[in-house]
């Protein structure tokens, strides 16, 4: 009955952005020196709210900024990325958020919006993923994903259905073109990030074949399916990135000499400090620097403008 209620609340207060509209805390997101806004951070708001269901039903979203080094072209590019974790309400045939009337069928999921900004040299890079994962732990039922640049656009899109992974991609390269496919079931690299907020020891180690994190899978042209892959959980682990130990998660895929290393606290709720993805000689980082809650989708105004100051954003 507390989750149903909570939930209530969160969507009462929560309708999310409409179509029309201690240890570990960076210090410099407890409250913004100019504007006078006294946010919580996610080590503050955790203290009140201790549990998953209280922390994640408050009608407010968790938004962390990070200072990026991304690694393309040879180069290491300054940027930013901003993980979004909000629940919300999410029709599982439709496989949208419900926005209006009543389902019995409707599910609990943490939606993760993962959003990254580089410059290469003269023109921009904006990539975002949106993945959706239930709030029971269940795997991920959809990823939504698009990278942007000055030559052109890609999407991507991967539907978990019964009879596998639906999924459909547009690019502007001719090789890749317009694709629809059905793919055996397996896990998704971009719906590890929730599951890590969720319950981090649920997690499988081991073997198995996971669908790399869609942003990889365009930027470096590879073919969208899954690939085999080695998970490794390391707790305790020390990282040049943050000054304390923390539990990392490794997704090592050997085919593709790549690795994927993300760093976040074995308490709840397991806020996400750093990750790493190395290939090669070449190191992309990921650093937090602030850290705030909020129901952003309410300031859209000019006026909001403390808020980004709050959050530390810089493009």
């Amino acid at each position: 009955m507390l989750r149903i209620a909570l939930v209530l609340c969160a969507t009462a207060l929560a309708a999310g952005c409409d179509r029309d509209a201690g240890p570990g805390e960076p210090a410099a997101s407890t409250v913004e020196p100019s504007g006078g806004l006294a946010l919580p951070t996610p080590a503050r708001f955790s203290k009140q709210h201790p549990a998953f269901e209280s922390y994640w039903y408050q009608g407010k979203a968790e938004l962390s900024r990070y200072a990026l080094q991304q690694a393309r072209y040879g180069e290491i590019h300054d940027g930013e990325a901003v993980l979004i974790f909000v629940t919300e309400d999410f029709l599982p045939k439709l496989q949208v958020k419900q926005e209006h009337g009543e389902s019995a069928e409707a599910l609990s999921v943490l939606k993760l919006n993962a959003y990254r900004r580089f410059y290469t040299g003269i023109y921009p890079y904006t990539v975002m993923t949106s993945s959706f994962t239930p709030a029971d732990g269940s795997p991920t039922l959809k990823l939504s994903s698009t990278v942007q640049e000055w030559c052109g656009q890609v999407y991507s899109q991967i539907n978990r259905r019964s009879d596998g992974l639906r999924t459909l991609s547009h690019s502007y390269f001719q090789d890749e073109a317009d694709q629809k496919m059905v793919l055996p079931d397996a896990s998704l690299e971009d719906g590890i990030w929730s599951l890590i907020r969720i319950a981090p020891s649920r997690i499988a180690e081991g073997q198995r074949e996971i669908v790399p994190a869609m942003e990889y899978i365009r930027m470096r042209h590879k073919a969208l399916r899954a690939y085999p892959a080695v998970v490794t959980r390391k707790p305790g682990a020390t990282t040049d990135l943050v000054d304390h130990p923390l539990t990392a998660l490794q997704i090592e895929y050997p085919p593709l000499g790549r690795t994927l290393v993300i760093y976040y606290e074995p308490d709840f709720p397991h806020v996400i400090q750093a990750w790493e993805e190395t290939e090669g000689p070449f190191r992309t980082t990921a650093v937090r620097t602030h850290a705030i809650l909020d129901d952003y989708w309410n300031h859209n105004s000019t006026n909001d403008a403390k808020h980004r100051e709050a959050l530390g954003l810089q493009h």
